[in-house]
């Protein structure tokens, strides 16, 4: 969750008397879930006047199985009043559905919020239609924006054995580079990549496009919203961090990389993940440490030598340090072997910073699933 740009802001009229449709891929399986709503960025109480949740008939379409749709409540009642600042569960709905469904989550609302809390980079279309429609199952005259709002998750209930894993990161695992509705992030492949294994997981996606470990970017800096989009969610078991192309990238391209910022930089990007890994710790959560891909080719951030080396000192950290519970080696499955500074053609979206679908699945295929299954951080 973030504030969106005003230029990703659903415009004021299609709040009013309007219904939000908004498609999302579960990775568990089961019987009953639940949907948290946010107005965490909010500066004013959020008015839901009703909600509903469904089977949608398939990404990029706002059609669902009419048959499945079910009314959500909160404490009983259709609407609620969300405090600014705070985030609500509804009331858990009976509702069978497959790992890998696609759910449609239908808000009503008569009035646009005051500032709006969201997340630009869903890669997911989303639909909105004038008045209660929330049980309708085709929306023929819908508006599509390509853009999530006020939708923080979808808890899913499974038995204690169950865990689940958040990646947290940038625009990499927020999904820069994969297809629209095609749910190929590499957070989405990671989950039917258990699924072909057979190890129920819930994964959870914490990208923020442009997002930073130590400055704020497009959204709160990683370090701030740790706790919220990692420790505070159900059921979490695992954290994958990738973070720092933005921080090294960043402050080369502001040209503030003197000999001493580059030091800094890279001692307050290494206490800054031990905080996290601290912090997890504490709460039985055991964290994988994600390397940093390369971006040599990158037109963005034109790195040169000394950028290079920085990146590449995080990344033997993040192996060698000892301070994570396992490594993703990102790094290692992206490059291109004669000029390991690059993307891998084929892995790259074209812009030397972002992977391709084929690049995510080469992400997803990196995680080290013996290091999920064995590790277990003591509370």
């Amino acid at each position: 969750m973030m504030v969106p740009e005003p230029h990703n802001e659903l415009a004021a009229e299609l709040w009013r008397e309007a219904s939000l449709r908004q498609i999302v891929h579960l990775s568990l399986g089961g019987a009953r879930l639940r949907v948290r709503v946010s107005n965490a960025f909010g500066t004013t109480p959020l008015f839901l006047e009703g909600a509903s949740v469904a089977l949608a008939k398939a990404p990029g379409r706002p059609d669902i199985d009419g048959g499945s749709a079910r009314a959500l409540t909160f404490g009983g009642r259709a609407g609620v009043m969300i405090p600014a600042g705070a985030e609500y569960y509804s009331d858990p709905v009976a509702l069978e559905h497959k790992a890998g469904a696609d759910l449609a989550v239908s808000m009503y609302f008569k009035g646009e919020p005051a500032r709006q809390t969201g997340h630009p980079g869903s890669r997911a279309n989303s639909f909105v239609t004038r008045g209660n429609r929330l049980m309708d199952a085709a929306w023929p005259e819908a508006a599509k924006v390509e853009h999530w709002y006020m939708l923080a998750d979808v808890e899913v209930q499974a038995p204690p054995s169950v865990g689940a894993v958040v990646a947290i990161g940038d625009s990499i695992t927020d999904g820069n580079g994969s297809t629209t509705d095609g749910n190929d992030r590499w957070p989405d492949l990671l989950a039917a990549r258990f699924g072909r294994e057979g190890q129920a997981m819930g994964v959870l996606n914490a990208g923020i496009g442009g997002g930073r470990m130590l400055r704020d970017g497009l959204g709160p800096n990683l370090a701030s919203r740790f706790d919220r989009d990692v420790i505070a969610r159900s059921g979490v078991t695992h954290a994958i961090v990738m973070i720092g192309v933005n921080d090294l990238g960043g402050q080369h391209r502001n040209g503030d990389d003197t000999r001493d910022n580059r030091k800094k930089i890279l001692d307050d990007l290494m206490m800054a993940h031990r905080q996290l890994v601290e912090r997890a710790h504490a709460q039985g959560i055991c964290v994988i440490g994600g390397t940093i891909s390369p971006y040599m080719g990158s037109d963005y951030y034109r790195p040169n030598v000394d950028n290079e080396a920085d990146r590449q000192a995080v990344n033997d950290w993040i192996r060698n340090s000892g301070v994570f519970d396992g490594v993703a080696d990102f790094d290692a499955a992206l490059r291109d072997p004669a000029q390991p500074q690059r993307l891998l053609k084929e892995r790259d979206k074209g812009d030397g910073l972002h992977p391709s679908p084929a690049g995510f699945r080469a992400m997803a295929d990196a995680v080290p699933l013996a290091a999920l299954r064995q590790c277990s951080a003591a509370r």
